[in-house]
C-alpha cells in the first residue's frame, strides 16, 4: 500500500533531504523534494500528495506561510511541520496555521515514519466517515462536512483548519466526556505531546466564535480535572 503513497518533502538542508528521502523510499513511499519555500508551495498546490513534510525555516517562503496559504486555498492534505524550534508557542502557531502534526529536530526516523502512518490512517478514516452525514446544526450554527466549514445562518464563520477539525471531532462525539488526551489522539493523531495546553488553547479559540458568554459556555463545557464535553440542543 505504501508504494502508492506520495510524500512531498520541503527541506533546504541537503543532509536532512537525503536522510529522510532514503528512509521513506525504503519504506515504499514515492518522495518528491523541494529545496525552498516557493518551489514547495507551488508543488504542494499542483501535486496530489498524501502527506506534506514541511520545514519551518525555509528560504523564499517559510513553512508557516506555506501552510497558511495551502489551507486558505482549500488544500486538505495532511501537513507535518518539522522544526528545530522547541517553544510551545511555535508548535501552537504551526497547528493554528493548519498543520496536523509538529515534529521537533533532531528526531528518530522511526518516529517520523510512525507519525506519517498515523496521519495516513486518520485521513483514511475521515474519508470513510465523511459520507455518514453531510451536515449538522446546533443553535444558529451549521457544520457542512463536505466543505469542512461552519456557518451562522448564511454567513460563513472563519475557522482555522485545526479549529474545524477539533469542532468536527466534538460534534461527532457529542454528549460524550472527552479527556484532553483523547482529543489529542483523535484530532492531532497521536497521544503524546509536551503539553495538553494545546487542546485548551484551541478550545478557547472555538469558544470565542461559538459562545455568546464565554464564561458560561453552552456548547463546549469544561469537565473539571478531566476534559470537555460538547452539548448540542
Amino acid at each position: 500500500m505504501n508504494k502508492e503513497r506520495r510524500i512531498l518533502l520541503v527541506e533546504d538542508e541537503p543532509g536532512m533531504q537525503l536522510t529522510v528521502m532514503d528512509r521513506l523510499e525504503g519504506e515504499g513511499y514515492k518522495v518528491d523534494c523541494a529545496e525552498n519555500g516557493l518551489d514547495g508551495w507551488k508543488m504542494a498546490e499542483i501535486g496530489a500528495y498524501d502527506v506534506i513534510l514541511l520545514d519551518v525555516m525555509l528560504p523564499g517562503k517559510n513553512g508557516l506561510e506555506i501552510c497558511r496559504d495551502l489551507r486558505a486555498s482549500g488544500i486538505k492534505t495532511p501537513i507535518m511541520m518539522v522544526s528545530a524550534k522547541t517553544q510551545v508557542i511555535d508548535r501552537v502557531l504551526g497547528l493554528k496555521m493548519g498543520a496536523d502534526d509538529y515534529l521537533i529536530k533532531p528526531f528518530d526516523l522511526i518516529e517520523l515514519t510512525a507519525r506519517i502512518e498515523a496521519l495516513l490512517r486518520r485521513n483514511g478514516i475521515e474519508a470513510e466517515t465523511a459520507s455518514d452525514e453531510t451536515s449538522f446544526s446546533f443553535g444558529s450554527f451549521r457544520i457542512d462536512y463536505p466543505d469542512k466549514a461552519m456557518y451562522r445562518g448564511s454567513e460563513k464563520v472563519e475557522l482555522s483548519f485545526q479549529e474545524y477539525k477539533l469542532l468536527e471531532f466534538f460534534v461527532r462525539n457529542r454528549n460524550k466526556i472527552l479527556s484532553r488526551e483523547k482529543l489529542l489522539d483523535g484530532v492531532w493523531g497521536y497521544d503524546e505531546m509536551p503539553s495538553t495546553r494545546t487542546v485548551d488553547v484551541h478550545v478557547a479559540w472555538l469558544r470565542q466564535k461559538l459562545e455568546a458568554d464565554k464564561a458560561n459556555p453552552v456548547y463546549i463545557r469544561t469537565v473539571r480535572k478531566y476534559g470537555y464535553k460538547f452539548v448540542s440542543d
